[in-house]
């Protein structure tokens, strides 16, 4: 090693210059031999013909001669290298001062400033460039270019880079945001941007995802997320820069201007659901939903959208006097090509529910409760949504919206009246738990009766043919009983039938006996009287009864001693005749032998 370093120390006396492979040599000349001292013009430092102080050329790897020791100082540098992932930031320390209002030098050809004398010539100017290295290795006299590493530029996976440049023409009055200048690579060709007539400050172009050579004392990134439209939205677009655009709607549309793409304005094309590298700086995105929107007019009840939670329970008013708080959904839906025309209007979504749907939906429902009591209105629920539903839907045509469905939520009416009403409900449900019950209960007993049923069907077919046994055998003895009845009916029959015979003739005998016997006494009657005529006719009729009535008193043994005194006399006055007495006794024994009559 030490060998080495003497053999280099001995050829740098005889003015050898030995330059590594990855290195370059940087040479300041001390003095000029054989003419007079050639100085450097004021203001440079860097010489180009050959006066003294540091040169523009740099000495390549190899061996050189003739750069003597005692004229020239040879400094050893290493290339520069730019690692991967990194830009190098040039700044010159020689060339043309910069124009009033520039800070950055133009681009010159001088091989990526690995030609000093080129980048002089050709009117490099001094301090920062415009231009960038990219990763490599370079052959650069550091004498003269600084050079700073910085990272490359990244932009991210669904990201946007927000650029703002510190160099081209001041932006328009009334502008922004710069237009699009093509050519530039993405900002990484400064000086094409600037050729183009790039406009200082915000541009209204954005850089998608990936990595960026740029100069970022040129420009400055912005990351930002990309423009989502979600699925089932519509994005309308508002931009703040481009052309004066002319209104498409016509006299139809008289709440706003839609313009075309590209122009300053709301687009009247809205975009479908995806991602999109807009610059948030320059254009704004309102995502209308283009599905049902479900609007809560109820407190501390909001959907996932967030547009109904300033929303709150509606108070009103019922025609008996009453305040009560009512909860109302409705659900709305914006079409798509509706979706710029309620932005023209309104601006967002959520102004056109503070501006229009609550005012409208609240004012209805206050405005219908004032026509019913607070009974009618929870009895008549059904017709009063189907009510609001009408009229709200004809309501919100004028906005371009349609009104899918209105629904009345929970009612909550004053505590007297629901104490009422729910009392009601709890009579009606026991009615309908007691109903049930007794269904039960009578189920239960058919079960009971079927599994009873069930249980003795055994005992009920020996039973049934038992029954059919006794039945057979109590046939059998009818049948057995009726032809003994028959044979003993035909029997007494027969004697019947004899007896009958014997009586008809008994009865012929007594009757003829009877006739006979009649005839005879009707004959020895009227002889009889024959005979007591003729005595009475001979006698006399008294005598004949006085005769009669001895003959009767002894036959009697009538006691002959009377125990009445008789009279005589003519039977008429206080006395009476012997006939008489005799009548009197006899109806006394008759009475006597008669027996009493029963007592009552």
């Amino acid at each position: 090693m030490l060998a080495l370093i003497g053999y280099k120390v001995i050829l740098r006396l005889f003015g050898v210059v030995m330059i590594p492979q990855d290195s370059l040599g940087i040479v300041n000349k001390r003095f000029v031999l054989f003419g007079a001292y050639k100085a450097l013009p004021d203001g440079k430092i860097i010489a180009l013909n050959g006066e003294a102080g540091i040169q523009a050329d740099t000495l390549a790897p190899g061996m050189h001669w003739g750069y003597w020791p005692w004229q020239y100082i040879i400094s050893i540098e290493r290339f520069v290298v730019i690692p991967d992932g990194c830009v190098g930031i040039i700044s010159a320390a020689d060339g043309i001062p910069l124009p009033s209002g520039r800070i950055f030098g133009k681009k010159v050809e001088c091989s990526s400033f690995q030609d000093a004398r080129a980048f002089l010539q050709n009117g490099g100017e001094r301090g920062s460039q415009i231009p960038v290295l990219p990763p490599g290795t370079f052959r650069i006299n550091t004498k003269i270019f600084k050079i700073q590493l910085r990272d490359a530029v990244e932009i991210g996976r669904g990201k946007v880079g927000i650029v703002t440049t510190k160099e081209g023409k001041p932006l328009p009055t009334g502008e922004i945001a710069g237009k699009e200048i093509p050519g530039h690579n993405m900002f990484q060709d400064g000086q094409a941007f600037l050729d183009g007539g790039g406009f200082k400050g915000l541009q209204e172009q954005v850089m998608l995802a990936g990595r960026y050579f740029l100069n970022t004392d040129f420009v400055s990134i912005e990351e930002a997320d990309m423009t989502e439209v979600p699925i089932a939205h519509a994005g309308v677009v508002i931009a703040y820069v481009g052309d004066e655009g002319q209104d498409v709607t016509g006299d139809t549309f008289k709440h706003g201007n839609l313009v075309k793409k590209g122009q300053k304005g709301v687009c009247v094309e809205p975009l479908d659901p995806g991602k999109y590298p807009i610059n948030p700086r320059t254009h704004k995105v309102e995502c209308v939903p283009t599905a049902n929107v479900v609007l809560n007019w109820a407190t501390g009840k909001s959907e996932a959208h967030r547009l109904d939670e300033r929303l709150s329970t509606i108070t009103v008013r019922s025609s008996d006097g009453f305040r009560y708080n009512l909860d109302v959904s409705q659900i709305i839906h914006i079409p798509r090509t509706d979706a710029p025309k309620v932005i023209a209007r309104f601006g967002t979504v959520a102004n056109l529910v503070t501006q229009v749907l609550e005012p409208t939906i609240g004012n209805y429902f206050r405005n219908a409760a004032q026509g019913a009591d607070v009974i009618s209105f929870l009895k008549e629920r059904e017709e009063r949504q189907g009510e609001a539903r009408a009229a709200i839907a004809k309501a919100l045509e004028d906005y371009n919206i349609v009104a899918v469905d209105t629904l009345i939520g929970d009612i909550v009416p004053p505590e007297e009246l629901m104490k009422t009403l729910t009392d009601r409900k709890i009579a009606q449900e026991q009615k309908t738990t007691y109903e049930t019950e007794r269904d039960a209960q009578e189920q239960r007993q058919k079960l009971e009766q079927s599994k009873a049923l069930a249980d003795t069907q055994s005992k009920v077919v020996d039973a049934e043919r038992t029954v059919a046994i006794a039945e057979f055998q109590a046939n059998a003895a009818v049948k057995k009983a009726e032809g003994e009845g028959n044979a003993l009916k035909a029997k007494a029959a027969g004697e019947a039938e004899a007896k009958k015979t014997q009586a008809d003739a008994d009865a012929h005998v007594l009757v003829a006996v009877g006739e006979a016997k009649g005839r005879s006494v009707l004959a020895v009657g009227e002889a009889e009287a024959q005979v007591i005529q003729k005595k009475t006719d001979a006698i006399g009729p008294q005598n004949y009864a006085v005769i009669e009535v001895g003959r009767a008193l002894a036959e009697n043994k009538v006691q002959l001693v009377p125990q009445i005194m008789v009279g005589g006399g003519t039977g008429q006055g206080n006395g009476g005749t012997i006939a008489d007495v005799l009548l009197a006794n006899m109806l006394q024994r008759q009475m006597s032998a008669a027996p009493e009559p029963p007592k009552a």
